[in-house]
């Protein structure tokens, strides 16, 4: 109760069947917060930014159901200004660990978010160390604001095909930016409708008479005086979406905007005063920042689906549903088996994925020094896994918040109980920043220009070693009980089987067409759905092996140990039994152990729903930060349940004013109007 006070700000009485689960369950819940935090440092780091967060009440997460898409929007911008206030006081520039827990805190999209997510990394890329002396260090301060238009009306993932232009006028040592279809309106950009004071315009560059393909230009967009669309700017909002109301995407239409020859960022390509045009030595080089913002995507995936499980979780332990017999009570809906099937392996999906995410953030920032000092050699690898593990992490967890809302029934269906705003704020990473059909298609042909080389395993990295020529491949998996389903290494050669198997299924389907007289695209065409597939099954492969080295290496009590070992087991064969067909390919994998596979799932199924509110628990997520009435901390749900209906506009009065326009000649036509 100590813990439900300290949370919740008052004393309270905890609902009984949390708090038995708490009392019995043998993990020690603190060690496992700091396990999954990276430390002891990190957990008390973000717990001391989340309480400047809750304790401001500009950050409060008021009841944002009733705003209009105005309402949200200004309430959005004011929380955006009271973060750069934040985030000057606090010196976030020197602390970006505490600034990543900050905005974490505030749980809400801002209008300004691209400006940190977008336009500062490509000013750091992308710039030459005086361009970023005139526009990163005013960024930084936010004495400017910036978003990235790249996505237009008619073209997204395939930037190549982008129409706006850049062309270059040597008389005025200027570039001429010009929208010159509908189509090449930028369209998406968040925060360019009405936030924004420049952005980072991706557009084809021309100069002496030839097209040299997309650079990236910075243009003003408003007045910083009064904040009025410079001349030949036009832009607005897209208009209602799906989510993300609190956020002004809009279009941009550029009309023969006129920008200083020193406004195309240049840092790797350059356009000399006379017009000529001078090649980045490395063309990779403007990969660099869409893998870093495909990187903190994949670090950061996790948070929404972790707190999807928490309460759902919570909830089904609260929740109860006809009784066993007639003289006991309804039985908690997390007791059936169904409902375990359900919840409890998204719960080792938010333990994996947030193992992969920070096993993807070291592999960029290990990567970073040697690209910027021009070593491209880690580049191939690291472009495949960003794209691959963003495209495989967000589609888990889109996927997996879905799951957690139909588990809880009616419940998961009213936004009081915050899974509906998760997956509206989930839903759109599948795809920002790359359609994620797209970029398991990039991972792909990443996979079959190795395949097709034949290497040695002795030139491979062991996420990819199963390519290699002289990979030992057995022709059944050699698994014949329930004891050796548990070897981590039996799990590793059945998903290195089957990505293996389904990366030579997807290249033989383009050697028939090859064979065949087809060209190289629509051989790649053909075999797209099997290489898409191929590339899934990589991805799986590289989280569970993430999973299994995280847990390798945590150290924490033997209780703790015991319990990540069984969420690594079930997420293992929880992949095995879901993906059956793809791995019973060939034979390797047998109907009868297909079945003993899924026999042991629902042994470890048994075994995590002991210290399930524990596992959740570990996640650390404060009822401020939920925003839900199901997964509270102290599971009183039906007592706020009814509070928050009250506070629906719709109950200030017994009888509607509807009633009086519409209803009352229906049902008493002969009352006076």
């Amino acid at each position: 109760n100590a813990l439900c006070e300290k949370r919740s700000g008052h004393a309270r009485l905890m609902a009984w069947e949390l708090q038995e689960e708490r009392k019995r369950s043998c993990v020690n819940i603190e060690e496992l917060t700091n396990v999954l935090d990276g430390g002891k440092f990190q957990t008390r780091l973000r717990r001391e930014t989340e309480e400047i967060v809750y304790l401001d009440p500009v950050f409060r997460h008021d009841d944002t159901h009733y705003l209009s898409p105005e309402e949200a929007y200004t309430r959005a911008l004011q929380k955006s200004v009271r973060y750069i206030e934040r985030y000057r006081e606090l010196n976030f520039l020197e602390d970006p660990l505490r600034k990543s827990y900050f905005i974490r805190a505030i749980s809400v999209v801002l209008p300004t978010s691209v400006h940190e997510t977008m336009f500062l990394p490509n000013l750091e890329g992308q710039a030459t160390e005086e361009q970023k002396k005139k526009w990163l260090v005013p960024a930084r301060r936010y004495e400017i604001i910036g978003v990235y238009a790249q996505t237009e009306m008619g073209h997204g993932t395939y930037i190549r095909g982008l129409e706006t232009t850049a062309t270059y006028d040597p008389k005025t040592e200027e570039f001429v930016l010009n929208s010159p279809t509908l189509t090449s309106f930028k369209w998406w950009p968040g925060g360019i409708a009405y936030t924004a004071t420049h952005t980072v315009v991706i557009a084809k560059l021309i100069t002496q008479g030839k097209n040299h393909g997309i650079h990236h230009f910075i243009v003003p967009l408003r007045s910083l005086g009064d904040h009025r669309p410079l001349p030949g700017i036009k832009v607005g909002d897209v208009g209602p979406k799906f989510g993300f109301q609190e956020v002004d995407n809009g279009f941009l239409q550029l009309d023969g905007v006129r920008i200083p020859r020193e406004n195309m960022l240049m840092a790797h390509a350059k356009v000399d005063p006379d017009g000529t045009y001078s090649s980045p030595p490395h063309a990779r080089l403007s990969y660099a920042t869409m893998i870093y913002v495909r990187t903190v995507i994949v670090a950061y995936a996790a948070d929404d689906l972790s707190r999807a499980v928490t309460i759902a979780t919570r909830y089904s332990v609260v929740r109860r549903q006809t009784p066993s017999n007639r003289n006991s009570p309804e039985t908690q809906i997390l007791d059936y088996k169904t409902q375990q099937y359900k919840l409890l392996p998204e719960i080792a999906n938010s333990y994996a994925l947030k193992m992969a995410g920070k096993f993807m953030l070291e592999l960029y920032l290990s990567s970073q020094g040697k690209i910027n000092g021009g070593n491209l050699t880690s580049l191939p690898v690291l472009h495949a896994t960003s794209a691959g593990l963003k495209a495989f992490s967000t589609d888990m967890v889109v996927s997996g918040i879905e799951t957690c809302r139909l588990a809880c029934g009616g419940m998961g269906y009213s936004l009081a109980s915050g899974l509906p705003n998760l997956y509206v704020r989930a839903l759109p990473s599948q795809t920002y920043e790359g359609d994620n059909t797209v970029l398991y298609l990039q991972t792909a042909r990443f996979l079959q220009k190795l395949y097709s080389q034949q290497q040695p395993q002795a030139k491979l990295s062991q996420d990819v070693i199963y390519l290699a020529a002289d990979y030992e491949q057995h022709e059944t998996w050699p698994t014949q009980c329930s004891d050796q389903l548990l070897d981590p290494q039996a799990h590793v050669d059945a998903y290195r089987h089957r990505a293996l198997r389904l990366v030579s299924r997807a290249n033989r389907m383009m050697e028939d067409v090859l064979r065949k007289g087809g060209d190289q695209s629509s051989a790649w065409n053909s075999a797209s759905v099997a290489w898409v597939r191929a590339a899934r099954a990589h991805c799986h492969l590289s989280v569970l092996r993430m999973f299994l080295a995280a847990l390798q290496s945590a150290s924490t009590t033997v209780s703790n140990q015991r319990i990540l070992k069984e969420l690594y087991n079930l997420f293992a064969l929880y992949g095995i039994a879901e993906n059956a067909q793809e791995f019973q390919l060939d034979g390797y994998v047998s109907s009868h152990q297909v079945d003993m596979v899924q026999a042991q799932v629902y042994s470890l199924l048994s075994v995590i729903r002991k210290e399930a509110v524990a596992l959740v628990d570990a996640f650390d997520h404060r009822d401020e930060l939920l925003c839900s009435v199901a997964g509270r901390y102290d599971g009183d749900v039906y007592n706020h349940l009814y509070q928050w209906a009250l506070k629906s506009p719709r109950n200030k009065s017994d009888v509607h004013p509807a009633y009086h326009k519409h209803l009352k000649k229906l049902i008493n036509p002969h009352a006076k109007l």
